[in-house]
């Protein structure tokens, strides 16, 4: 059985969506620890396979791991035509191979367990975003290796589910839209909940993804994204 006490093992949480989700967790009772470059429990480069492997296998000398959130991210804007294969390769080993080091790194200990949480951030952009050739990539990549983890680990009581968020309201987000630029209306327009989103929503998403209760729920992918994705293909 699972420990009473739930250790959550969070990519990316020193700031912006990561630290909301950190947060909540945290309030939960939970136990957090942090992967990222600053603010965080292990300060490591995740792109950076062997200062992973180290920052992972420090983490689970100390116990199991009951819930992995795979947040941390980049994006390299540039047009299909002139992103660079190194920009393409730099996203991808953040993005999405980083998350895959996370889930094999846990899966032995929740196996034993026979429970595990796994919630992957990926996009709404993996549906398809102007300038974001390789990070649409990316998130659409992540979206396939939920289904394939959902698939594989469903036997153990391991849940694999994905978040894909649509325009939230972090630091780096407003830095990159400033509140009146035309381009930041024009996004706000295109939201029908008429609002953009804040980084709670996901932490609130998060939190129902990593319940106990939500053992029935495995290889879903819930936009959180104030209805944008509403009438379109989704994946």
């Amino acid at each position: 059985m699972h420990p009473d006490i739930q250790r959550i093992l969070i990519t990316g949480g020193g700031s912006g969506i990561g630290a909301a989700i950190a947060a909540q967790c945290r309030a939960n009772g939970q136990q957090v620890i942090v992967l990222d470059q600053k603010n965080a429990d292990y300060e490591v480069d995740l792109s950076n396979v062997e200062q992973t492997q180290k920052a992972l296998a420090d983490v689970l000398s100390q116990g199991a791991i009951t819930g992995l959130v795979n947040n941390v991210g980049m994006v390299k804007p540039a047009s299909i035509e002139r992103q660079t294969l190194d920009e393409f390769d730099q996203v991808m080993a953040l993005n999405t191979r980083c998350a895959l080091q996370c889930i094999q790194a846990v899966i032995p200990q929740m196996k034993q367990q026979q429970f595990g949480r796994i919630v992957n951030i990926s996009s709404r952009a993996a549906l398809g975003k102007s300038m974001r050739a390789a990070y649409a990539s990316s998130k659409a990549a992540l979206i396939g290796l939920t289904r394939v983890a959902a698939l594989e680990l469903g036997a153990y009581g391991i849940t694999v589910n994905a978040i894909g968020p649509g325009p939230i309201e972090t630091e780096l987000f407003k830095q990159a839209n400033p509140k009146d630029a035309p381009q930041t209306q024009q996004i706000l327009k295109s939201v029908p909940v008429k609002r953009f989103g804040q980084p709670e929503d996901i932490a609130h998403a998060c939190d129902f993804f990593l319940s106990e209760k939500s053992g029935f729920i495995t290889g879903q992918i819930l936009y959180v994204c104030g209805g944008m994705t509403v009438g379109g293909d989704s994946i």
